[in-house]
């Protein structure tokens, strides 16, 4: 009996769920642009494809996130490196989206370059960070069930040499005895988040975006 081919084979499930992640950052791009948190060229975003061996659908480099398609993406491996030299040059801070999706377990990875989370990044950065509490949106981090909690906003230095920066993060999500969770800013950058799978890392950037206003926006009326 002839072989046939179905949806179920490795290489077509492989592919389904290449387009799937590519269709769900697209969408992503035009949304997170549409709130003002991903101008420009700012901003990349990644969906984990495999974990073993790894493999993440990363956006390119220099791609304007309000209005990208099928060809302003790119799979890159554990080192941060495209797996087809056809594909466009990815993200320069692949790196972090690399040590997410192996120190973390992340299956989905997403920065943004809002002007609320920069500020508050460049603000604090001297204070390592910054703590919110008491807010019901807290709620929507995973593994936060009440609004009686507080959640610390971890800031990192800035730096054109990522493999520094990918170093100190990987550090810090591997701390035995406080880990780093949910996501950080980079001072005077942005946010990194990221989540189980693109929905819930969606729903963390929302979440933090929110809070990042509305702190900012209760320091200016003190």
């Amino acid at each position: 009996m002839s072989r046939t081919t179905s949806i179920y084979d490795t290489s077509n499930a492989a592919e389904i769920a290449q387009m799937a992640a590519t269709k769900g950052l697209i969408e992503t791009g035009a949304f997170f642009h549409g709130n003002r948190w991903s101008y420009g060229t700012s901003s990349n975003y990644s969906v984990v494809l495999s974990h073993d061996p790894v493999r993440i659908l990363i956006t390119a480099s220099g791609r304007d996130k309000s209005k990208l398609s099928s060809g302003d993406f790119v799979v890159v491996d554990d080192t941060g490196s495209p797996i087809d030299p056809k594909y466009p040059k990815p993200s320069a801070e692949t790196l972090l989206h690399v040590v997410a999706a192996k120190d973390a377990g992340a299956g989905a990875i997403l920065h943004t370059h809002s002007i609320w989370g920069t500020l508050l990044s460049d603000l604090y950065a001297d204070k390592k960070g910054f703590k919110i509490e008491g807010f019901e949106m807290l709620k929507g981090l995973a593994g936060i069930n009440t609004h009686a909690s507080s959640k610390w906003i971890e800031i990192f230095e800035n730096t054109q040499y990522i493999p520094d920066l990918a170093t100190v993060v990987r550090e810090r999500l591997l701390d035995p005895i406080n880990p780093l969770k949910h996501g950080y800013l980079i001072r005077g950058h942005g946010l990194y988040t990221w989540g189980r799978d693109l929905d819930e890392a969606r729903r963390h950037i929302e979440i933090f975006e929110f809070l990042f206003e509305l702190y900012g926006r209760r320091l200016s009326i003190h």
